[in-house]
C-alpha cells in the first residue's frame, strides 16, 4: 500500500494544486488522504485521488463552490450521467442568476437616467375581500426560494387534507426588503373559501387564517422572462405609487399564476403589487385576482 501512495507534495506537483488547497479539500471531506502516519502526521494519497484532485480543480475553475463540487463528484461516482446532470443543473441556476442581474442592471441604468418607472407598465385594479390560509417566516435572499417552494407545498397539502380549495392564486406578502444582506418577514398565502366552518382548514400547526380586506392596488404584470427582474418590479411599482401621491395600504405582494412551471419566456406568469390606502373596493373586472396581498406559486 505504501508503494502505491504518494505524499501531499507529490500530489501537488502532479495536479498543480497548492498544499493549502489540498489541505482545504481534505478538511472539507472532498479529498481525504488515503493514509495518515499516526506518528508523523504525513498524508499519503492513492492513485485514484490524483484524478479526483484534477476534477476538483476543473470544477473550481468552472466556479462551483466546494459543497456543490462534492454533490457533483458523489453523483459521478455512482453514475457518470448523474454527475453531468448535477453539473448542468448548477449551470442553469447560475445562468438564471446572471439573467436576473442583467435585468437588474438594465433597470438601474433606467433609474439613473430618470426613466425607471417607464420600464414597467403599472395599472390599478380592485381585489375583493377574501379568507387566506398562510404560513410565515423571516428569510434572506438565499433562503427565500426554498421557503416559497416549501410553503407552497405545505399550503396546498393542507388544503387537500381538509378537502378545501383555492379561490385564487397563491401569493406572497413581503413585510420588508428581502436581500443579500437583510432578512424580512414573508407570508405565503392561499386564498380559500373554506377557511372557517365545520369543514374549514382553520388555524392548525404552522398555519394561520385571516381575512384580507377588499382593496385597490397598483400592479405590474410580468412574463416568465421578466421574473428575473422581480426586485426591480417591486421598486418600479413602489415608485409609481409614490409619484402619484398615493398612500400605501399594506406591504408589497407577489402573485404567481398556475402556469408558473410550464410557461414560455413571453407568457404572463406573475404580478407585483402594492395595495393603496383609502382606495378599498370590491371585485374588479375579469380574470384571477393577483397582487398586493395575493400571490405565490400555484403550480
Amino acid at each position: 500500500m505504501q508503494d502505491d501512495t504518494i505524499t501531499i507534495g507529490e500530489l501537488a506537483a502532479r495536479t498543480r494544486l497548492s498544499l493549502k488547497a489540498l489541505r482545504l479539500y481534505g478538511a472539507r471531506g472532498l479529498l481525504p488522504p488515503a493514509l495518515v502516519d499516526p506518528r508523523t502526521g504525513v498524508r499519503r494519497y492513492g492513485p485514484a485521488q490524483v484524478e479526483r484532485a484534477r476534477r476538483i480543480a476543473l470544477l473550481r475553475a468552472a466556479g462551483l463552490p466546494l459543497a456543490r463540487i462534492a454533490a457533483v463528484l458523489d453523483a459521478a461516482d455512482s453514475d457518470g450521467d448523474a454527475g453531468e446532470r448535477e453539473l448542468l443543473a448548477y449551470w442553469r441556476e447560475r445562468e438564471a442568476e446572471h439573467a436576473a442581474r442583467r435585468e437588474a442592471v438594465g433597470y438601474a441604468r433606467e433609474v439613473l437616467a430618470g426613466r425607471g418607472t417607464a420600464v414597467f407598465e403599472v395599472a390599478e385594479r380592485d381585489v375583493p375581500e377574501q379568507y387566506v390560509l398562510f404560513v410565515r417566516r423571516h428569510v434572506d435572499a438565499a433562503a427565500l426560494p426554498g421557503f416559497l417552494a416549501e410553503a407552497s407545498g405545505l399550503l396546498l397539502g393542507r388544503l387537500r387534507e381538509a378537502g378545501a380549495c383555492l379561490s385564487g392564486p397563491l401569493f406572497a406578502v413581503y413585510h420588508g426588503l428581502v436581500g443579500e444582506d437583510c432578512e424580512a418577514l414573508v407570508e405565503v398565502c392561499a386564498p380559500t373559501p373554506n377557511a372557517v366552518g365545520p369543514n374549514g382548514v382553520g388555524p392548525h400547526g404552522p398555519f394561520a387564517v385571516r381575512i384580507e380586506p377588499a382593496h385597490r392596488e397598483a400592479y405590474t404584470a410580468l412574463t416568465r422572462r421578466r421574473t428575473a427582474a422581480m426586485a426591480a418590479a417591486h421598486d418600479a411599482v413602489a415608485a409609481w405609487v409614490a409619484a402619484r401621491g398615493y398612500g400605501r395600504g399594506g406591504p408589497n405582494r407577489e402573485v404567481y399564476h398556475p402556469n408558473w412551471a410550464t410557461a414560455g419566456p413571453q407568457e404572463h406568469v406573475a404580478d407585483v403589487a402594492v395595495p393603496l390606502a383609502g382606495a378599498g373596493a370590491g371585485a374588479g373586472s375579469g380574470g384571477p385576482r393577483r397582487g398586493a396581498d395575493d400571490g405565490l406559486t400555484t403550480g
